[in-house]
């Protein structure tokens, strides 16, 4: 493990501690930062949504986010009208209602069609960039990584100035769960993340929530627990830092200056990951005598996917 792997595992040691009691909020409030929530694969309608989304809401009066990143799959079945008010307004009625914006990116169960629903905010793209502070987010559609969108994002990153550049899409690169990575995807997008600086990547299509140990200085989360579940389905480890699948889960994420704090909740309230996450461009490894030396171990590869990305 290298000086600065050390460094941040320490960082998230020091941030972590038993599963805080519910409604404990783990974030720091700081004057200025860049406050959001992040959901996955929540348009079912049913109560499993619906619980989840009120936990939601009762966070955001002690954690006041103005936005929320949808990681897709965000209508299951039909797509009617009556649908978009069951599976999406009538469960976050009270953030709507408090001007909290919402930004889609389309998962394998979504009609690209959605793109055009004015409240997912993607203004009729199926990939598009916005900007929050000091932080720049790039929508993918990972359902279909054609040639076009790899050269306006290899474009877009190029030419951004952000201290942050946060990528998320449906589709993740690492993951433990049982359908696995989508490794083609991974191919293309992952050098493009590592030369322009990418710190942060978040996907969804997994039922589970996981923060993958760092790849090539990159944290990867996957928070596909916002309505349904595959419980189980994680396994912590050599790749996984920290994963959850016993019930539903969101995140509240602020990031401030070069720290990106984080704090993952289970549908009944209770903390199941939380740290802290700094810049590359800022990190410092941690003084400490030298250890033997001794070979490096190889990173333990990712499972090969079972079904492409592009499957819908």
């Amino acid at each position: 493990m290298s000086a600065s792997s050390h460094y941040l595992a320490a960082l998230l040691a020091a941030c972590w501690t038993a599963p805080l009691a519910a409604q404990a909020l783990a974030l720091p409030l700081k004057k200025g930062s860049v406050r959001f929530a992040v959901i996955g694969d929540t348009g079912t309608g049913d109560d499993a949504q619906n619980g989840l989304a009120k936990e939601l809401a009762r966070y955001r009066q002690k954690f006041p986010f103005t936005f929320t990143i949808m990681l897709g799959d965000n209508i299951y079945g039909s797509e009617r009208p009556q649908d978009f008010d069951r599976k999406f307004i009538k469960p976050y009625k009270p953030l709507l209602d408090a001007k909290v914006d919402f930004y889609a990116t389309l998962g394998n169960h979504d009609d690209p069609n959605q793109r055009f629903y004015k409240p997912f905010n993607m203004g009729g793209n199926r990939y598009l960039t916005f900007k929050k502070g000091n932080v720049r987010f790039y929508v993918l559609d990972s359902n279909y990584m054609d040639p076009e969108q790899l050269k306006w994002l290899t474009k877009e990153l190029a030419a951004s100035g952000s201290d942050w550049k946060i990528p998320y899409f449906h589709h993740p690169l690492y993951t433990t769960a049982g359908r696995g990575p989508a490794a083609e995807l991974r191919s293309v997008l992952e050098p493009l993340f590592m030369k322009y600086g990418v710190d942060v990547v978040f996907s969804g299509h997994e039922h589970i929530y996981e923060r993958i140990r760092p790849q090539h200085g990159i944290y990867y989360f996957t928070v596909g627990g916002a309505a349904k579940l595959r419980s189980g389905d994680v396994r912590v480890g050599p790749i996984a830092e920290a994963g959850f699948a016993k019930d539903r889960s969101f995140m509240l994420v602020e990031i401030s200056g070069n720290e990106m704090y984080f704090q993952t909740i289970s549908r009944k309230g209770e903390t199941v990951d939380k740290g802290v996450i700094r810049r590359k461009a800022v990190r410092q490894p941690i003084v400490r005598a030298a250890p033997p030396k001794t070979t490096p171990k190889k990173a333990t590869p990712a499972p090969k996917p079972t079904s492409t990305a592009s499957h819908r």
